[in-house]
């Protein structure tokens, strides 16, 4: 790396995330040339390039919660228009953790009579506000990050529950397939909606593919149907189609 992209590094380290604006206005020079310097250090893993910024790259630490409800909102959205069209009304669902999911419990309030449990106080939040809806919370340890449910106890109630629907938020997609996030509290609840799920949901836009996280949760294969909002790489189609898992494009 140049000096300026080792400033861009430390800079970037300090804050979560960085827009190029700001770049721009740091360093005094064209957009141009940080985005030159964002896709050369996206190239040799330093950092994570979002459209319109970019992000440390870490296994261990997520993103900032502020930060990835903006990141690739619009992709979301679209992820989350063609989600619910798979969700008949009155049908029951888990929902889990994510700014994605979250996405989702909004796209979901056109609908009629949904049962929801779910780990997440945002999401919670969000279809409460409906009359015909009945929104269960785990219970368990509230995440001070993200408003995430976590813990045992919220991995036991889950367990109490069979629905028609998980819909399952993640944060990386190996190329094997391998379903990772952070925290292991967050992924043994998130393995237990998909082991009591009648069909899963796997909600994920193209910055997911290739993201690395430390704790693995499952695999795609376990999915019947993944909502992506780009064409995934090779490797990853052919275990869809050898595990007939559905592939919808936003």
């Amino acid at each position: 790396m140049n000096q300026r992209q080792r400033q861009i590094s430390r800079l970037i380290e300090s804050e979560g995330y960085l827009t190029i604006d700001s770049l721009v206005e740091h360093f005094k020079v064209t957009p141009q040339t940080i985005r030159r310097d964002l896709t050369g250090m996206a190239a040799q893993g330093v950092i994570e390039r979002y459209h319109g910024g970019a992000a440390l790259r870490s296994s261990v630490t997520n993103t900032q919660y502020q930060t990835r409800k903006i990141l690739h909102q619009t992709e979301k959205e679209r992820i989350a228009a063609c989600l619910v069209k798979l969700i008949p009304n009155g049908a029951s669902l888990f929902i889990n953790i994510g700014t994605t999911t979250e996405t989702i419990a909004q796209a979901l309030m056109q609908h009629q009579n949904l049962r929801i449990v779910t780990n997440n106080l945002h999401v919670a939040s969000i279809m409460s506000a409906k009359a015909d809806f009945r929104v269960i919370i785990a219970p368990g340890e509230v995440r001070y990050t993200d408003g995430g449910i976590v813990g045992d106890a919220t991995r036991d109630f889950v367990e109490q529950f069979r629905m028609d629907f998980g819909i399952i938020g993640i944060s990386g997609i190996h190329s094997d397939g391998s379903l990772l996030d952070f925290d292991d509290r967050e992924v043994s609840v998130s393995r237990s909606i998909i082991q009591y799920s009648g069909q899963v949901i796997l909600a994920a836009d193209h910055s997911k593919f290739g993201r690395s996280a430390m704790v693995q949760l499952g695999n795609i294969s376990q999915a019947h149907h993944l909502v992506t909002d780009m064409l995934p790489a090779k490797d990853i189609r052919a275990i869809l189609k050898k595990h007939k898992v559905q592939l919808h494009l936003a």
